[in-house]
Formats: structure tokens, C-alpha cells, sequence
């Protein structure tokens, strides 16, 4: 379905607020859904001025059956690439309905973000620790996997990680080269699909 490749980019790096600013001076409006890790990113664009000029609706479908009735339908698997590219294609076409309806003077942009992931729980999970996000304007989609170190990091360590892939993938979607290092460790990378 896509192809795949390491993601590197060459932008600059920045830190959280300069990012948020610049995402909410773009022009852009997004809508954004994530479940099971990513929930940071959404408190970070409303921590800076400006986001009612970017967030046109940010959800957090939790359940199975919340995230299935989001999407429009049943996952094979819900913490993969496949599924946050349905999440970023179903916000993106939610997008364009809070658009019209707020009767909005053609935005520059409509993106959709999705975000899925399995981070450190109570309790023993079988598979790996790992996030997947992708973007789509309607026209270019993008979708990020990563496999976090085991046992390397605790909950907050790769929520923060999650929510920075968020932000950079909304970043890319807006156009913008500024990213948020995510701080990887040894053996982890980011795979990026088209």
C-alpha cells in the first residue's frame, strides 16, 4: 500500500511552542484524532495563542467501538499504519464538513491527522510499544511508524514522543521544515510511509 522508507528531515529543530505558533500562522485548519497515545499534542496547540484559527475539532476515540464508529467501520488492527491513515482520511473529510458548515472563506488548507499507538500499560501486552500517525490534505498522505526500545522509556517518555510525531506530521502537512526532535534511542526508528 505504501511505500517505505527511514524518515529524516531537513528542517531545524525547535521547541514546542515556536512549532505551535508557526503550525496556527499557516493557515492551515485540521482536524485531529488520536487513541491510545498522541493526547499531548492536542493540549499543545491549545497552550499557544491562536489555535481556533488551526483546531477545527481534536478527538479522542478511546474505545474500539468509538474509534470503528470514527473511521466508519471495523479495523483489522488497530494500532497500525493503515489504521492511522483511515483516521487521518476520516478527520480530513470532517474537515472539510466543519468547513462549510462554518462557512469558513476557502482556508488556505484542510488536513486531517490520525494517530494510533500501544504505549507502556499496567499490565502485559503482548505485542511491541508503538505509535503510528499520518496527515492528508485530500491530495498528499503521509503515515509514520515507530517501534519503541523496550522497556526504555516509561508512559509520560512515549506519550511525549507520540505527541512530538504528531506535531511534526502536522508540521510537514502544513508545510512547514520546522520539527520537534523526537530523541530517539539506539535501534529506534521512525518508518515512513506514502
Amino acid at each position: 500500500m505504501f511505500a517505505e522508507h527511514q524518515s529524516s528531515h531537513a528542517g531545524t529543530d525547535v521547541r514546542i511552542p515556536e512549532l505551535v505558533r508557526a503550525i496556527h500562522a499557516s493557515g492551515a485548519k485540521a482536524c485531529i484524532v488520536v487513541t491510545g497515545t498522541g493526547t499531548q499534542a492536542i493540549a499543545w496547540l491549545f497552550a499557544e495563542p491562536g489555535a481556533s484559527r488551526t483546531v477545527l475539532d481534536a478527538q479522542v476515540p478511546y474505545s474500539s467501538a468509538a474509534l470503528d464508529e470514527y473511521v466508519g467501520g471495523p479495523a483489522e488492527q488497530h494500532v497500525s499504519a493503515t489504521e492511522a491513515v483511515r483516521m487521518a482520511q476520516a478527520a480530513r473529510a470532517r474537515a472539510g464538513k466543519l468547513a462549510a458548515l462554518s462557512k469558513l472563506d476557502r482556508p488556505a488548507l484542510l488536513v486531517g491527522v490520525g494517530c494510533t499507538g500501544a504505549i507502556v500499560t499496567d499490565r502485559v501486552r503482548r505485542g511491541e510499544d508503538r505509535v503510528h500517525v499520518a496527515w492528508t490534505d485530500g491530495r498528499t498522505s503521509k503515515a509514520y511508524s515507530l517501534v519503541f526500545a523496550k522497556e526504555a522509556r516509561d508512559r509520560r517518555g512515549e506519550e511525549y514522543t507520540s505527541s512530538a510525531l504528531v506535531l511534526n506530521a502536522l508540521a510537514q502537512a502544513c508545510g512547514l521544515v520546522a520539527r520537534l526532535p523526537l530523541n530517539l534511542l539506539p535501534g529506534e526508528m521512525v518508518i515512513e510511509s506514502e
